[in-house]
């Protein structure tokens, strides 16, 4: 009888894809470096984009993801414990970079609260369908963008619409492709475990 009750009750509303695993603070320990650590390595997928300090990178796309799929406290600490270790000193901000100096520090910051508030939505469901999927990543990203281009200009001494030029535009393209492997992987994701999107 427990097992049949186990999964009715683990795809109820207000569940997040990783509440499905077996509760226990291990489990959430190692969902948080996990997390963290998924963000890192996507990281290092970087390439520099010519006339800006900011490179196109995995980070962005795995914080959003992390933040879905862990809710907002999980997500909120995996993107905090990965801030602050990069700030310590660990290689593994974009282009093996780490440190609080750089120009581009300003969206690690807005993928700190990026990933909160679409674990948030999550939460409420933003990740079973392609729509809502959809509109929780460009809220994510506008978030990123939206801590991350004013920091670069206060940075860099850049105007803000010289920050919007080299930290804003050159991404939006990337930015729709990424949210488009999230609005099929996270619905997809639900419907493997039975949950319709």
């Amino acid at each position: 009888m427990s097992t049949a009750a186990a999964p009715v009750r683990s795809l109820r509303a207000g569940t997040v894809l990783a509440d499905l695993l077996p509760a226990s603070r291990t489990r959430d320990i190692a969902l948080v470096v996990g997390g963290a650590a998924l963000t890192g390595l996507a990281a290092q997928l970087s390439v520099p984009v010519p006339g800006s300090p900011v490179p196109v990178s995995g980070q962005t796309f795995a914080a959003l993801l992390v933040g879905t799929a862990l809710g907002a406290r999980r997500g909120f600490l995996a993107l905090a414990l990965y801030a602050v270790a990069g700030m310590a000193g660990v290689p593994w901000f974009a282009q093996a970079t780490s440190g609080y100096g750089m120009p581009s520090f300003g969206y690690i910051l807005g993928m700190l609260l990026a990933s909160t508030v679409v674990g948030a939505l999550a939460r409420r469901g933003a990740d079973r369908s392609v729509l809502r999927t959809a509109g929780a990543m460009v809220l994510g990203s506008a978030i990123i963008y939206a801590v991350g281009v004013p920091y670069l200009a206060l940075a860099t001494g850049m105007s803000l619409g010289q920050a919007i030029a080299a930290g804003l535009t050159p991404f939006l393209i990337g930015d729709a492709l990424k949210a488009a492997l999230a609005m099929g992987a996270l619905p997809a994701a639900w419907k493997l475990v039975g949950r319709k999107g």
